[in-house]
């Protein structure tokens, strides 16, 4: 009998299987919006703890998580338990699901800070694979820390692995340009009377190009050329323009209306900044060189004018590269650049020589986020020195202001710094648009354009949470009446193509982003009449990269007159349909899924707000979709968002 019992418990064992932890696979396949998971740790380093409930085992996480894992058959169940840490410090909100094989089989509801850990235990036998997916809830993605706490599968046969889901091919959707003239420039300008003005036609099409203009206002002149139109502002008004583009394969004409007045970027500004590819080894020949790919690859066609020079300019205390070390400022109190950038007025004139604006960076406190000297106590100087230096935008990121600003009241030392730069940007002697960069304090949108500012962030460093641009354009989309002509909400830099790892400011590598989020990254930002500017490398730059940077038709709703920001349509928690007036009274609609599978979405005419019979057309493929009435249905791939233009048919 005791030989029996013994040969049950010896089966039982067996069939119990060996225990493998969720930590001891492979973390860096796991891809999540903020940081890199935790063996053992919460997000912070810290021991796991939710409710008080601890665990020796387990991983540190954060939404929006998305992590793959094979099974092949070999692993009998799945146990953990799940919630917010207790030192997340703040109230986060996340939701957990989990597929297996596809189909979703837990779902935990909205986990909050101080809510008891949610017990999980799945059976897998025959299983094929496991999804874990941990969403924002909604929300922002803020203190969203998810421990696993003693996570582990019960194996039978082949162990779990971590592994990279199948992606699409990179595929280049949009046609090359035409050889016959393209004008792109933005329908309207905006600048102050009698400051220095410079404009670049933005044309594709063969070269030699032959641009006129008729009606330009007293002291502008054009280049016949190169298409850059230059001189004074005029007087305060409106001026309606007409543009001519000719070359050997036709003739082009746009219209364009030059605003002389208060208000700045009437429509949303397209360019380059530095930050993501080149952190603190930008130098001034990397900044011209950034100039004349803009130009020789076609992107300054399509409208993309400015280059910007980000943190790391100046001199520093202790940075990596012993080169940028040096006094912060000369006997007069002047800002001094480091040994990379010698002649700051050569440089942007420069750029300003092939129609290009320039842009530079500083933040309100003492140092910038990287340690370099700012303009704390000098803005009306450093202003004045921008100014003679030549440059058109200022970055201004709160960083180290916080520091010297702890005991002013809230909402005040949010709005403080940035009323007085802006009061001297517009008293500047040439044009100097204001990004405001202090990550969405204070409900900045409510009051970024009254002080000044043309465009101002409204969340953080989106480098650092890539895993969420679906959830980021949502969020922005809920901000739309604050976005309009002369200020713009700003959702961060277009990251694709060949960007550097932000948390370690990396050498220029594969965006961590599938083709398809690629084209979703600018389908996104267009339809949200957001800034665009690209933050790769633009010496890297291939013809899959290109062609989404470079779609005509995609930036042309981008740079609509209007300035409005779709609205977002919810259909369920993976598919949206995105809707944005035009100016002319068609419609630009965005499809999204930002599900893992293929799925169909319905733009159901009632929902957009118009009925009858429409022309619609892919903006991405530049082709004509046919007529539709009441709805248009498409099957639209994993991450992707579909960019669809329609226009009432008569």
């Amino acid at each position: 009998m005791a030989w029996l019992i013994l040969s049950w418990a010896v089966a039982l064992g067996a069939a119990e299987g060996e225990t493998i932890w969720l930590a001891d696979l492979d973390l860096a396949g796991v891809r999540q919006g903020y940081g890199r998971p935790q063996v053992d740790r919460s997000i912070r380093g810290t021991p796991l703890s939710v409710a008080g409930r601890t665990a020796e085992r387990g991983v540190g996480s954060h939404s929006v998580l998305s992590w793959w894992i094979a099974l092949d058959g070999g692993t009998r169940r799945f146990e953990a338990a799940v919630g917010i840490d207790d030192n997340a410090q703040g109230p986060g909100t996340v939701i957990v699901s989990i597929y297996v094989d596809g189909a979703r089989r837990f779902e935990s509801g909205v986990l909050r800070a101080g809510d008891p850990a949610v017990d999980i235990d799945l059976d897998l036998r025959g299983a094929q694979s496991l999804y874990l997916e941990v969403s924002d809830a909604g929300d922002s993605d803020d203190f969203d820390h998810l421990d696993w706490l003693d996570a582990r599968f019960i194996v039978t046969g082949a162990p779990p692995r971590t592994v990279t889901p199948a992606t699409e091919p990179r595929v280049r959707l949009t046609p090359h340009p035409g050889p016959a003239p393209r004008l792109n420039s933005a329908l309207v300008y905006g600048c102050r009377p009698g400051r220095p003005f410079l404009y670049r036609l933005a044309c594709q099409g063969e070269r030699p190009i032959r641009f006129s203009a008729t009606d330009l206002p007293a002291g502008l002149t054009l280049d016949a050329d190169s298409g850059i139109i230059r001189g004074t502002a005029p007087a305060r008004g409106e001026y309606e323009v007409t543009v001519h583009a000719r070359n050997a394969h036709g003739t082009a004409r746009r219209a364009l209306r030059i605003v002389a007045g208060d208000k700045l970027a009437l429509t949303p500004p397209l360019g380059w900044n530095d930050w993501y590819a080149h952190y603190d080894r930008i130098t001034d020949p990397m900044v011209r060189e950034a100039g004349d790919l803009l130009l020789s690859t076609g992107l300054a066609d399509v409208g993309y004018d400015h280059v910007c020079i980000d943190d790391c300019w100046a001199n520093a205390a202790n940075p990596r590269d012993p080169a940028r070390r040096g006094p912060a400022r000369d006997e007069a109190g002047r800002i001094l650049p480091n040994a990379h950038f010698p002649d700051m007025p050569g440089l942007t004139n420069y750029l300003h020589e092939r129609g290009l604006k320039a842009g530079i960076y500083t933040s309100p406190g003492p140092w910038t986020c990287a340690g370099y000297t700012a303009s704390w106590q000098h803005e009306a100087q450093d202003v004045a020195t921008f100014a003679e230096w030549g440059f058109d935008l200022l970055k201004y990121d709160w960083c180290s202001y916080g520091s010297v600003s702890a005991d002013e009241p809230e909402p005040e030392r949010f709005i403080k710094p940035y009323r007085l730069i802006g009061e001297l940007l517009a008293a500047a002697p040439r044009n100097i648009q204001l990004n405001l960069c202090q990550y969405g304090m204070g409900d900045v949108w409510t009051w970024g354009a009254e002080i000044g500012g043309q465009s101002w962030r409204t969340g953080g460093d989106l480098g650092h949470e890539l895993g969420r641009i679906f959830e980021i354009a949502l969020r922005n989309c809920e901000l739309r009446e604050f976005n309009g002509p002369g200020g713009w909400n700003d959702p961060d830099y277009v990251q694709i193509g060949q960007i550097g790892d932000a948390f370690a400011m990396g050498e220029p590598g594969d965006a961590p982003l599938s083709p398809h989020e690629q084209y979703s990254f600018v389908s996104l930002w267009a339809l949200m009449a957001a800034p665009i500017f690209y933050s790769g490398d633009l010496a890297s730059l291939d013809d899959f990269t290109l062609g989404i940077l470079g779609n005509a038709e995609v930036i042309e709703i981008n740079q609509d007159p209007l300035g409005i920001c779709a609205e977002a349509i919810e259909l369920d928690a993976k598919r949206y349909v995105l809707v944005k007036p035009l100016a002319n009274g068609d419609l630009a609609v965005g499809l999204m899924n930002r599900g893992w599978q293929p799925a169909r979405v319905r733009a159901d005419w009632s929902a957009l707000g118009i009925d009858g019979l429409w022309r619609a057309r892919d903006l991405w493929r530049w082709e004509d979709l046919g007529q539709f009435v009441d709805a248009l249905e498409m099957e639209v791939p994993q991450r992707f968002v579909q960019v669809l233009r329609l226009s009432r048919a008569r």
